[in-house]
Parts: C-alpha cells; sequence; structure tokens
C-alpha cells in the first residue's frame, strides 16, 4: 500500500504536534510552590501572627517594630515567608484597612488586639 504525499505531511505534522505538546506541557502546569506566600491561607497566618504580637505588645509599635515582632514570633515560617519584608508588612496592612473598614491605623488594630 503506497501512501500519498498529504498523508505523509498529515502524519508528519500529527508527530510534531505531539511532540511539541510534550515539550510545552511543563511550562503549561499550575503547581503552587512550596514557598509561595501569595496566597490567602498565608495572609491569614500573617494576620493571626500581627494580632497575636499586637496582643502581646503594651505600647502601640511602628512599623518596623511590628515587622520585626513578627518575624521574632514562633508561628513564622522562615522558610515559607523569606520574601517577608516591611514592603510585605505594609501591602498586609492595606489589605486588612480595605477588609476592616473601622480600622485605619496600627493603633486600631492594636487596640482591636488588645480588647479580644
Amino acid at each position: 500500500m503506497e501512501l500519498s504525499t498529504s498523508t505523509w505531511m498529515m502524519i508528519a505534522f500529527i508527530v510534531g504536534m505531539i511532540l511539541s505538546m510534550w515539550k510545552i506541557y511543563p511550562f503549561l502546569v499550575n503547581r503552587t510552590l512550596e514557598d509561595d506566600d501569595s496566597g490567602e491561607d498565608t495572609h491569614t497566618l500573617l494576620i493571626d501572627i500581627m494580632y497575636e504580637v499586637l496582643k502581646e505588645l503594651k505600647a502601640v509599635p511602628t512599623t518596623n517594630e511590628l515587622h520585626d515582632a513578627m518575624k521574632a514570633h514562633e508561628k513564622f515560617d522562615e522558610k515559607k515567608l523569606w520574601r517577608f519584608n516591611p514592603n510585605k508588612l505594609n501591602q498586609l496592612l492595606n489589605k486588612h484597612y480595605l477588609q476592616n473598614e473601622h480600622l485605619s491605623s496600627i493603633e486600631d488594630i492594636h487596640h482591636e488586639a488588645q480588647s479580644k
């Protein structure tokens, strides 16, 4: 049985497409990384740590003092949260302010943490 040129071209195209998809597939897989700190679970963990730290502190801390105290907390996972810096803390605070309209400063959060 003899195959025509168009049949050979179709076979070559299908084989090439299968090989291309096989080579591209690893770039298409969407797995979360072990040290991904952008998820909602990490956000909740950082908020919990922040409230626990603020509950322990007597005076209202500055942003840098809060950052240092959060990094020193026992629940803080250094391997997972290695990117946590003062800028990430500011983003965390801004998101928390947006979700809780009655809060507008660290002092407000401190008073709320002390009352719980």
